[in-house]
């Protein structure tokens, strides 16, 4: 395992300081966000024989018709997720774990990360990932994204890995008072990166950012 946690070739470390050195041209600034992406083994969260592309900017297929987003969305959703928060991460939702790329991410640099999934065999796989990693400080809940996760609400910040054509209300609701909500939001095509701010108990600032492409936003379980 530690062979494969290292890796080797295209999934060495210099492969990912490539990776660095395309996401700081791409205009990631964030230190702290290019340092935990140099230093997690991208290529363990993807099949065997897709290891050695694990490292370009293109999204891979994970199963169940799920993706793993590029790195450089995975950078700008993270930067933008910290880069505004106005207090420490001590509470992060992630609504999508899929394989478990962007939880990792996100554990090495909050507090605590509770991680939602509707597709329990994706769930399991991530789960294994990220004990090989031994990050211990994710939760995981197999359930509907779309009404969060109350028990532990208020969130410093939360992060969609999917895109719903309007934001599902129960996340708004469990934002925290200057807390910062990353999702992509439109219907196929006509999707945009957006990071939503909560100004008060009823208002928020809403920016945009990228077009992007994901899976659609689903409710339910699987």
């Amino acid at each position: 395992m530690v062979q494969s946690l290292q890796g080797i070739g295209m999934t060495s470390l210099r492969t990912r300081e490539r990776m660095i050195k395309r996401l700081a041209e791409q205009g990631i600034t964030n230190s702290k966000v290019l340092e935990v992406m140099r230093d997690t083994p991208r290529h363990i969260f993807v099949d065997e024989a897709l290891a050695s592309r694990a490292y370009e900017d293109v999204a891979l297929p994970i199963g169940y018709n799920q993706t793993i987003s590029q790195p450089y969305i995975v950078a700008k959703m993270t930067e933008l997720l910290i880069k505004s928060t106005h207090r420490h991460l001590k509470k992060v939702l992630e609504i999508g774990t899929g394989c478990g790329y962007q939880t990792a991410v996100l554990a090495q640099l909050a507090d605590h990360v509770y991680s939602m999934e509707r597709i329990l065999p994706l769930q399991r796989k991530a789960k294994s990932y990220l004990w090989d990693l031994r990050l211990k400080n994710i939760s995981f809940m197999y359930g509907d994204g779309s009404l969060g996760w109350a028990d532990y609400a208020p969130f410093e910040g939360i992060l969609v890995s999917a895109a719903p054509a309007e934001v599902p209300d129960a996340l708004l609701k469990q934002l925290a008072i200057s807390g910062v909500l990353v999702i992509p939001v439109g219907m196929a095509g006509r999707q945009v990166l957006q990071r939503i701010t909560r100004v008060s108990e009823d208002s928020y600032d809403i920016e945009q950012f990228d077009p992007v492409i994901f899976v659609p936003f689903l409710s339910g379980k699987e």
